[in-house]
């Protein structure tokens, strides 16, 4: 058998369909069909369940897919310790970057980086957290751009900055004459926060220690910064941002944000990886051009880091 063959089996394996799996392998589906069932014939067993929707793995099947990533995977690996040991930085690198850090954050290095380093190929999707997690643990994406900690045992953090949360508070609200605001001025009753799914979700509940349960006068189920930003101007309470939103807003908008005072909370965010990666020379370019970049625009020496995960109480 192939490493070509084996690649379709996967492929079958993950989409549940040989006509998907055909597509997302660039084949015509009866090439593809044809690859896996030499792979059957000359194991001698059925690695799939035809008859189900979505086919599904025979027992033995789940055994061999198991295997057959391995393969992929470490066959994969050589062109990377070549590509590691020359110190080359090239080649393709998909990255994943959360919803509440990819838009500001790209604009400020993407550029930079593909021209400093033409030769990477750089494949850029926008995912929560926990699909991040999942994505590198199966060899999916290479890298992710996330808010941490995360202790998960398998991935690397690599720390980049610390972004402070600022207050965006409209004239209507009682804490819009201040000129900072401290997390004990905060009445939860008034937060508009992001939906589930968000880890900036977390960090707000969080820091101000609430537990999961609706202290609004209304529900609310958003996952866009600027859907807040006008409820608050709506008179319909106030939220927090990060501090690279904050700064991206229009010169009225920025009246109404408001700095925390010493320690400021903030979130830490983090370049990650499986333990297994071996794309460094990459993740090391990544990491050089953003933190070069971010010293510039975040001066923040006093914060205090607030977890992304949920804290039960």
């Amino acid at each position: 058998m192939t490493l070509t063959q084996l690649n379709y089996m996967l492929a079958v394996a993950e989409y549940g369909n040989f006509t998907t799996a055909a597509e997302k392998s660039f084949v015509t589906q009866p090439t593809l069909s044809m690859q896996v069932q030499k792979i059957e014939e000359e194991l001698g067993v059925k690695i799939f369940n035809r008859g189900t929707k979505p086919i599904i793995l025979t027992d033995v099947g789940e055994k061999i897919v198991l295997q057959a990533k391995r393969i992929v995977d470490e066959a994969n690996r050589m062109s990377d310790i070549v590509s590691a040991e020359k110190g080359f930085v090239g080649g393709v690198f998909r990255l994943g970057i959360i919803p509440t850090i990819m838009p500001t954050l790209l604009p400020m290095f993407l550029n930079i980086f593909t021209k400093k380093f033409p030769k990477v190929d750089l494949k850029i999707e926008e995912l929560t957290t926990e699909n991040i997690s999942k994505l590198l643990n199966q060899g999916h994406i290479d890298a992710g751009i996330a808010a941490t900690p995360l202790a998960e045992d398998s991935i690397i953090e690599i720390p980049l900055y610390h972004e402070p949360f600022v207050g965006y508070i409209p004239e209507s609200n009682s804490l819009y004459g201040n000129e900072q605001i401290a997390i004990e001025d905060l009445d939860v009753s008034e937060i508009l926060v992001l939906e589930d799914g968000h880890c900036f979700r977390n960090h707000v509940l969080n820091l101000c220690q609430i537990k999961q349960k609706n202290n609004n006068r209304f529900e609310i189920k958003s996952g866009s910064f600027e859907t807040l930003i006008k409820l608050a101007d709506e008179g319909l309470g106030m939220t927090l941002l990060p501090y690279l939103h904050g700064i991206e807003l229009s010169k009225e908008k920025q009246k109404k944000i408001r700095l925390f005072t010493a320690p400021a909370p903030a979130r830490e965010v983090s370049l990650i990886h499986s333990k297994s990666q071996l794309k460094m020379p990459i993740i090391s370019a990544l990491r050089a051009t953003i933190s070069s970049i971010i010293r510039g625009a975040i001066k923040f020496d006093n914060i205090k880091v607030i977890p992304p995960k949920k804290i039960n109480r």
